[in-house]
């Protein structure tokens, strides 16, 4: 009998020990889902393979090369995959972006953003409006200028605004409130981008690859409007797509489907 429950106990630390790697793989997939990291690991995977067949070949020459590129695999990744890892790490300490609104409702500051979008959009005043998610920006806000200020559509105005000192730089939206302004963000180094998208574009997209932020980017050239996250823009936005995107991204899933499908309760 102590056998049979000896055994039962290391069965069940062994699911348990599935189960941790499982969910450790599972948030790594996650991490690098849409990011250069899926091709770089398709790059090793065929590698590993090579390794394999030069073994059972007996291609000694590859075979060589490759054991002693697994020597040094380790470092590799970590200097391939360093964006992607320090996501990863950032989303350890994660926080709720709407649990940190406190008092400030989220869809009147949605829709003040969106007002804000559309007045400069139509004056062609370019603009870099970023919402602190999940992971702390806090080493771009201190960069910048604090404000600490309820985010209104008359300020974000004022702020980007050519004859501002802070319009050339991003704006970004903490705790609900316009935590600094005249900040610098990292430029993406993705070179399959389109030619047409410029310096806050660029800014957007390399702030959305490194952490989750959500960015609104208006054009100074053409006055559109774009929409970054997760690394991914989506261009050519009106007032009813705009607002209807950062809606779904940020309000409560069923309190969007209310508003879309009345009849719910």
């Amino acid at each position: 009998m102590p056998e049979i429950l000896q055994q039962l106990r290391w069965q069940w630390q062994d699911i348990l020990d599935i189960l941790v790697v499982g969910f450790v793989i599972y948030r790594l997939f996650l991490a690098i889902r849409g990011t250069r990291a899926v091709q770089m690991i398709i790059g090793l995977f065929i590698l590993m393979l090579l390794f394999f067949a030069s073994q059972w070949m007996h291609l000694r020459a590859i075979n060589w090369i490759l054991q002693n590129f697994w020597t040094i695999c380790v470092l590799a990744v970590i200097v391939l995959f360093q964006p992607e890892l320090r996501r990863t790490l950032a989303e350890v300490g994660k926080r709720r972006f709407f649990s940190a609104f406190h008092k400030v409702e989220q869809a009147t500051l949605i829709e003040e953003i969106v007002r804000a979008a559309i007045i400069l959009a139509g004056r062609k005043i370019g603009a870099l409006i970023v919402f602190e998610n999940e992971t702390d920006l806090e080493n771009y806000v201190e960069a910048g200028t604090a404000l600490d200020a309820q985010v209104s559509r008359e300020l974000l105005c004022s702020i980007f605004h050519t004859s501002s000192p802070l319009h050339d730089g991003a704006v970004i939206i903490s705790n609900g409130r316009i935590a600094t302004a005249g900040c610098f963000l990292p430029l993406t180094l993705d070179k399959k981008i389109s030619k047409e998208l410029g310096t806050r574009h660029r800014a957007a997209l390399g702030i959305t690859e490194e952490t989750d932020a959500v960015v609104v980017v208006i054009s100074e050239e053409t006055g559109s409007i774009s929409l970054a996250l997760g690394g991914g823009i989506i261009r050519d936005l009106d007032t009813i797509s705009l607002r209807r995107n950062l809606q779904q991204i940020f309000e409560p899933k069923d309190k969007v489907q209310k508003k879309t499908n009345p009849h719910i309760q």
